[in-house]
């Protein structure tokens, strides 16, 4: 039992930090107004008939700031990274000059600011509610192990540790959001 319990910690502590890195991830496509090649994750181009990750097809760089560079390894895949750029409506206009693909980052909005912040909130809800949910299947697991012979005592224990953990990983959530949100708002 005590093992097993143990087990649930450890793999508890994984998922509570799966949903952390996922946070992470998230937060990372938020721009804020700077240009990173981590904008255009996700974006797939159809690479002969199969659709591929962007970053497999070309070197995605900063120019500056404000500015993507993307320079494809092949010249015949200009015009599918353009459309698909395009077909991701991440709100970015690719331009084509024969050689690169480039992508100018407008300035944020007032509006825009808000709406990314509100965006990023979301995101942390979504990480809180995935370690919530954890959470509560290693309480379950802990109460029928106690139900089962475990001593109670150390089943508080236990349910003490999960929680001081879940309150580690909010406090970190947190700590992301209130960074991310400066990032976004400052100007």
């Amino acid at each position: 039992m005590e093992i097993d319990i143990e087990n649930l910690l450890n793999h508890g502590n994984s998922e509570f930090q799966k949903a952390l890195d996922h946070l992470r991830n998230e937060l990372v496509k938020i721009r804020a107004g700077k240009a990173t090649p981590a904008m255009l994750d996700g974006i797939k181009v159809d690479y002969y008939g199969t659709m591929t990750a962007l970053s497999q097809v070309a070197n995605i760089n900063t120019a500056d700031s404000k500015t993507l560079s993307i320079q494809p390894w092949e010249k015949s895949m200009l015009g599918p990274i353009e459309q698909a750029i395009f077909a991701a409506n991440i709100g970015l206009t690719p331009m084509n000059d024969g050689e690169f693909v480039r992508i100018i980052i407008p300035p944020l909005t007032e509006e825009r600011r808000i709406a990314l912040v509100k965006q990023m909130k979301t995101e942390g809800e979504n990480a809180k509610i995935s370690i919530r949910n954890e959470r509560h299947k290693m309480m379950d697991f802990i109460k029928k192990e106690v139900k089962d012979g475990y001593p109670e005592d150390m089943g508080k224990k236990k349910e003490g540790a999960v929680d001081n953990m879940v309150q580690k990983f909010y406090t970190s959530i947190e700590d992301l959001l209130k960074a991310k949100e400066k990032d976004i708002m400052t100007v």
